[in-house]
């Protein structure tokens, strides 16, 4: 016993003596350094790639593949753009027959929307329909890509028009090209054509690994719409 009457073994006492535990302190302080070392070394490659990004204009940027996620991501950019104070702008070609959470939002947030509104081709069951009320969309777009007072615009499922030939690409490629120098534009969409891809800045490709769909659920409000 000891003189404050409690057992040794339930007195504190250092997990490590203290040589060891001096060799401990040694070793995580030299891992320390080592993980600051390469995390300046990493930063110093960081700061000379972003000093070197001295281009500033208007990006073209395409989300592709068979994922789900593209146009969830092409209107995150848009609220992101929004929340800057940028004037934005969006096109839904496919879709647009029923509520969509992101128009709801961002129409009262002064972004102007112009929407195909004909649903999927597999529901209209008419082409020479679809066609005309892509052509109809594409007009508006045009404006668009000319108004130099809009900053981002979103072509949002624009692949499949030029993938089922209802606008012609040559025409597309020509109003991309010509847009004012500083505005930006993404396009959405699945099997996005190579001469999109090829002049696009930015091409991200959304990959399928599981889909609730193809488990029986169904689309979620607020979720998928």
């Amino acid at each position: 016993m000891t003189d404050n009457n409690l057992p040794e073994s339930d007195l504190p006492k250092n997990d490590l003596p203290e040589s060891e535990s001096s060799e401990a302190s040694k070793k995580d302080k030299t891992t320390s350094d080592k993980h600051k070392a390469r995390m300046q070394k990493l930063k110093e490659k960081v700061d000379s790639r972003i000093d070197s990004a001295t281009d500033e204009r208007g990006l073209l940027i395409v989300i592709t593949g068979n994922g789900k996620g593209k146009s969830t991501s092409g209107f995150g950019t848009i609220a992101r753009a929004v929340g800057h104070g940028l004037n934005a702008a969006v096109a839904q070609f496919i879709k647009g027959t029923w509520a969509c959470g992101e128009r709801q939002l961002l129409e009262n947030a002064g972004v102007q929307f112009e929407v195909m509104g004909t649903g999927f081709t597999w529901n209209t069951q008419d082409k020479e329909k679809d066609i005309a009320a892509a052509k109809q969309v594409w007009v508006k777009c045009k404006d668009l890509l000319a108004d130099n007072n809009i900053d981002v615009v979103l072509l949002d499922e624009m692949t499949y028009m030029l993938s089922y030939k209802y606008l012609d690409l040559d025409e597309v490629v020509e109003a991309l090209n010509n847009r004012p120098k500083n505005q930006h534009v993404i396009i959405t969409g699945r099997a996005c054509h190579r001469a999109i891809i090829d002049m696009a800045d930015t091409v991200s490709e959304v990959q399928s690994i599981k889909h609730a769909f193809d488990n029986g659920i169904k689309a979620q409000k607020g979720i998928d719409w």
